[in-house]
């Protein structure tokens, strides 16, 4: 895999990014909850872990040498979660 997302920028956004919502997601989890107060579903959970984790594996540089694991905790797999997660949390603050 070379290309834009082998670079060290690309690598940074991932690890910064990934951090900031495990922050987020540990210290401010209310906007991780649905208009009337109830949790967001568990699949929904899921994805913005899976691309915290996909940005944590990305931003240190691991590259899996499992196909399909290179291609699940691949940079574009990590960039969709965590829009999923930022996707909640500016939601939460539009209210």
């Amino acid at each position: 895999m070379t290309g834009v997302a082998d670079r060290a920028w690309a690598r940074g956004v991932s690890l910064v990014a990934a951090f900031l919502l495990m922050l987020l997601v540990t210290l401010f989890p209310r906007p991780l909850t649905a208009e009337d107060g109830s949790p967001i579903g568990h699949g929904t959970l899921m994805l913005i872990m899976w691309g915290m984790s996909a940005g944590f594996v990305h931003g240190v540089g691991f590259v899996p040498r499992n196909a399909l694991l290179r291609v699940l905790l691949g940079p574009w797999a990590a960039w969709a979660c965590l829009a999923v997660g930022l996707f909640f949390y500016v939601r939460y603050f539009l209210r």
